[in-house]
């Protein structure tokens, strides 16, 4: 029996935050067997960005658990084939799998409806069940910070974002970068475009060349390929890294990265599933900067020690609950008012926001 199960006890703090303070007697599933988890790759786990976040937590958990965990790479947003691993996975024995696509939804929830007594657990994900729950971050949060770094060190007052799909999950990041920017100085400007791919270098890097032809001199890029950061540094420029630490690949142009640790998510729940104390959320989980899921890290010891003070003292105040990215008065790039003042984007509404904020240059797609 792998040697977290013994520690669950002593981790009930940990594991008690939310959904998961609940008691063995009323939790909702109970795994059988010895834990045995596989995961499922969206792209190769050295893609750099959003598969290699994953499987640096895979590695950590494993670590911190005493546990295996197998996978496999490459795995399409396609449901025949996302339901044919996971049937190869259970029938081997694995009673915990791990997806890590927003586009496995819809063969996950069928799949935890086939198999009632294996847990998953599916990242960026937005369908939930009495055996599945989808987990995700407040990313925003951590895109506000990008953007204080950014509003420091732009010297033309316009900043620029690279995002993938115009999805909720990538346009708060957008915004938000924005509004960090702003929040230095309010005449910034922010040029945001589409790539319409998760992963694409060419399209990534023509994207980047695009923007700082229109005066962009600081770049967050939401994507994973290195080709955004370098086309910055040969111009002389700056630019924000995403999921992972990717001041390697262009380090005179990073200024620091908005890193995922979804270890953070991941411990706590498996120690939760192998107790039988595991509750899913009814919504699923989604948290903030607070659990240690994410920052902006680590930041160039050439960004200007005002900015370090600014995004330390936001970081501070997002944590205490006194500072929301979102926070009225919020105004879309059209200029209508999308939050009165007093008050804060609603959770349905980050979910679906489908514009941009006000001092954006750029169209929203529609699709």
């Amino acid at each position: 029996m792998w040697k977290w199960i013994a520690r669950a006890t002593a981790v009930a703090a940990v594991v008690a935050v939310g959904v998961f303070a609940a008691s063995t007697a009323n939790a909702e599933f109970k795994l059988e067997g010895e834990p045995k988890i596989a995961m499922l790759q969206l792209a190769t786990i050295n893609d750099g960005g959003w598969s290699e976040a994953l499987e640096y937590a895979r590695v950590k958990v494993e670590d911190a658990l005493g546990v295996e965990i197998v996978y496999t790479e490459n795995v399409p947003e396609d449901n025949s084939e996302i339901l044919r691993i996971i049937d190869l996975y259970v029938d081997r024995g694995y009673n915990i799998i791990i997806g890590t696509s927003w586009g496995y939804g819809d063969a996950f929830l069928e799949a935890a409806n086939k198999y009632p007594n294996v847990a998953f657990l599916n990242c960026a994900g937005e369908t939930n069940a009495a055996n599945l729950e989808s987990f995700y971050a407040r990313s925003y949060q951590g895109w506000y910070l990008a953007g204080i770094i950014a509003g420091h060190i732009t010297q033309t007052k316009k900043v620029g974002t690279i995002g993938g799909y115009p999805l909720g999950v990538v346009n708060w990041d957008l915004n938000a970068f924005l509004r960090g920017a702003q929040s230095v100085n309010p005449e910034i400007e922010m040029v945001g475009v589409f790539v319409n791919t998760w992963y694409d270098p060419v399209k990534e890097t023509q994207a980047a060349e695009a923007l700082l032809e229109q005066g962009v001199d600081v770049l967050g890029s939401n994507m994973s390929t290195p080709g955004p950061h370098l086309a910055f540094e040969n111009q002389g420029k700056w630019s924000i890294g995403f999921q992972v630490d990717v001041s390697d690949q262009a380090p005179k142009a990073v200024a620091s990265s908005m890193i995922y640790k979804w270890e953070a998510y991941l411990i706590p729940t498996l120690r939760s599933i192998a107790a039988g104390t595991w509750v899913p959320g009814e919504w699923g989980w989604w948290e903030g900067i607070d659990t240690g899921l994410f920052d902006v890290d680590p930041i160039a010891d050439w960004v200007p020690a005002a900015a370090v003070a600014d995004v330390d003292a936001a970081r501070q105040a997002m944590i205490d609950g006194t500072l929301d990215p979102f926070q009225g008065p919020l105004y879309r790039q059209d200029g209508s008012l999308a939050v009165p003042e007093g008050e804060v984007l609603s959770d349905d509404d980050l979910w679906g926001m489908t514009y941009f904020v006000q001092g954006s240059i750029g169209t929203m797609p529609t699709e």
